[in-house]
């Protein structure tokens, strides 16, 4: 529906006609090519419906349709462990926003619980600390009346008992490029929409992030192997590539830390004796061929850490490339689990 000048009577009958306009005038100041429409009517008749336009001139349209649907149920994708039991609070003054973050979460096995002022949201994490059970993560909208996102960001880091709650912002894309203090005080920032892949591999990384940040600074500044598992670094900068991969990895009895990029792979590195590398190819800031000349540049003869090239990438002469840039093999997607556990047994 919208509030425009309407269309006349007389005229609707060429509104869903291919290359049709209601008049020559209204081609030059509104634009378009008369395709629309026609293409909509087009996809409602296909799917067995129909499509029409309720008009009143000077006070707007309303444009309809209708499609015969079968429901289909939803392939529920399995949530990761390191989620669940995992203590939640959602501050957004949109109750919709709420109820469906509050379903997600649910789904995911995390313990939620919702606030929708700033000053609400504070008074539960203060009570939760206090009762020895505090929120792990705080989502927060940026746009909300009296305390906005940042200013209760501000108030939770200067509140010694809340230092370790990880800050998670959505927000519209114009409003988080104005935060100029979004980068320092929230762990993970997302422009809305928000795909569901995208929030809990979000989440997920920021907890990896953050239990790293929470090591003793002796242990921080030298590298560690734990013995009995097996410790993997899966670099990749697409959230639901991902996703998949920590599924899969998952469903082998495997987790894995994350990094985006090779910058940040290089970081987990110099703390890490990782037995295994997962490294995608084609990323922002460093890619992986840069990170593995990197990797094998420090590492020299002292160490040799197994990495596998992931990339979407299937041309000759691609696997020559990763294994001349110092990986040790080539995978590639859609990655197949028996094949990548074949590999990284191969590894040890």
């Amino acid at each position: 529906s919208d509030t425009g000048i309407g269309i006349p009577l007389d005229k609707r009958h060429r509104l869903f006609g291919s290359f049709s306009q209601v008049d020559g005038s209204m081609t030059r100041r509104y634009g378009g090519t008369g395709l629309g429409l026609a293409i909509s009517k087009r996809l409602v008749e296909l799917m067995a419906g129909e499509i029409g336009v309720e008009s009143e001139e000077g006070r707007g349209s309303t444009f309809w349709f209708t499609v015969r649907l079968v429901r289909v149920a939803r392939a529920a994708r399995p949530a990761p462990s390191e989620l669940r039991g995992v203590r939640v609070l959602v501050v957004d003054d949109n109750e919709t926003n709420r109820t469906i973050l509050e379903q997600q979460l649910a789904g995911w096995g995390m313990r939620h619980a919702t606030a929708e002022r700033g000053e609400q949201a504070l008074a539960l994490l203060r009570a939760a600390a206090r009762a020895g059970d505090p929120y792990r993560l705080v989502i927060c909208d940026m746009q909300m009346p009296g305390m906005d996102g940042a200013a209760l960001a501000q108030a939770i880091r200067a509140d010694a008992s809340l230092d370790d709650a990880i800050l998670v912002l959505l927000s519209s894309l114009g409003h988080l490029a104005g935060a100029g203090d979004a980068k320092r005080l929230f762990a993970v920032r997302l422009t809305k929409p928000i795909r569901e892949a995208q929030l809990v591999e979000s989440l997920v990384t920021a907890l990896a992030a953050s239990r790293r940040k929470r090591q003793p600074p002796a242990a921080r500044g030298k590298a560690r192997r734990l013995p009995g598992r097996r410790r993997i670094l899966l670099v990749e900068d697409d959230a639901d590539n991902r996703l998949t991969a920590l599924h899969l990895l998952e469903a082998a009895g495997l987790t894995a830390d994350v990094a985006t990029n090779g910058r940040e792979a290089l970081a987990a590195l110099a703390t890490t004796a990782y037995d295994l590398v997962l490294m995608d190819v084609q990323m922002p800031e460093l890619d992986g061929l840069e990170a593995t000349a990197a990797i094998r540049a420090r590492e020299g003869t002292a160490r040799h850490t197994p990495i596998i090239a992931t990339t979407a990438a299937a041309l000759a002469g691609d696997r020559e490339r990763c294994l001349a840039a110092g990986m040790d093999d080539y995978i590639a997607k859609p990655i197949q689990m028996a094949g990548e556990f074949d590999t990284q047994q191969a590894g040890r």
